[in-house]
């Protein structure tokens, strides 16, 4: 099967699972890309938008609005260590090259431009880059691995979490159809890290400002996510994203009170207090 026979299969397989009644996993072929950077913009205070482009980005998928790529760094010494193509998958050396995840914020076939918004509240490898980034500069991008594909149809859709979180909350807002109900809560330092965002009518969109406390120690995202009137009898989809410690009693809520089934939620830690390159899955390295 040749590339575009095999894009159009798993672009009808997204179409069924969309129209369907719970969210799926579609794996699209996995790729390695050298691109390069376009451009750099703060989004408010807490984030920094990487556009990345050049030949390298052509023919990119994006289709799952949490999707997420690999960005590989070279080592302390200096050295690269790329993974290597595989048929649909890549082969990574091991040890595993360094690396960090981002949500993928947008990507325009036309231009082939690929947009990372990079939160600047880790202080670590990938919000150094992301501040120090200059057009010319070049990067390796692995992935993304697929994506989960939520149908459009649940009665109302219940979106939250932190700032790391707000890229894919972002994409989620504008990819819902426009008669999508519900609600999105984002956990903010303040008024500074809030950006405009484009939700359908009837989302309510809430900015839960943390104060001087320090990422990922409150529970303000969890009182008012737990607040939420869940109209009885309605289908609802819940997605959660953030630090992994804040959203633990949040798992148990959606376990336990909610007694939502597997496929009717996904709950990702994207990072963790203390931490510098927690992976939550880490069959993300094994595509």
């Amino acid at each position: 099967m040749n590339r575009a026979e095999q894009r159009a299969r798993y672009r009808e397989r997204i179409a069924e699972v969309r129209a369907g009644t719970a969210a799926e996993k579609v794996p699209y072929p996995i790729r390695i890309r050298q691109a390069e950077v376009q451009r750099t913009s703060r989004v408010g205070a807490g984030l920094v938008r990487v556009t990345l482009g050049g030949p390298g980005t052509a023919g990119f998928e994006a289709h799952s609005p949490d999707e997420h790529v690999k960005l590989i760094f070279p080592e302390p010494d200096g050295t690269l260590r790329l993974p290597e193509p595989n048929g649909d998958m890549l082969r990574w050396p091991r040890p595993l090259p360094t690396s960090r995840e981002y949500t993928v914020r947008r990507y325009d076939p036309v231009t082939g431009e690929l947009d990372l918004d990079v939160a600047l509240h880790d202080g670590g490898l990938g919000a150094d880059w992301a501040r120090a980034a200059r057009p010319g500069d070049l990067v390796h991008v692995a992935g993304p691995p697929g994506g989960l594909i939520v149908p459009h149809n649940y009665d109302r859709y219940l979106l939250a979490g932190d700032l790391t979180a707000l890229p894919a909350i972002a994409r989620w807002l504008e990819e819902l159809p426009r008669t999508a109900a519900g609600w999105a809560f984002v956990e903010v330092a303040d008024e500074s890290e809030q950006i405009e965002l484009h939700p359908p009518e009837d989302v309510e969109v809430h900015w839960l400002h943390r104060g001087d406390a320090e990422p990922g120690t409150s529970d303000l995202l969890e009182k008012a996510v737990r607040a939420v009137p869940i109209p009885e009898g309605e289908r609802i989809y819940v997605w959660l994203a953030g630090e992994a410690g804040v959203l633990k009693p949040l798992r148990r809520w959606v376990r336990d009170e909610l007694r939502l089934d597997r496929g009717d939620h996904d709950i990702t830690g994207y990072w963790k207090r203390g931490v510098a390159d927690f992976d939550e899955d880490h069959e993300h390295h094994e595509h």
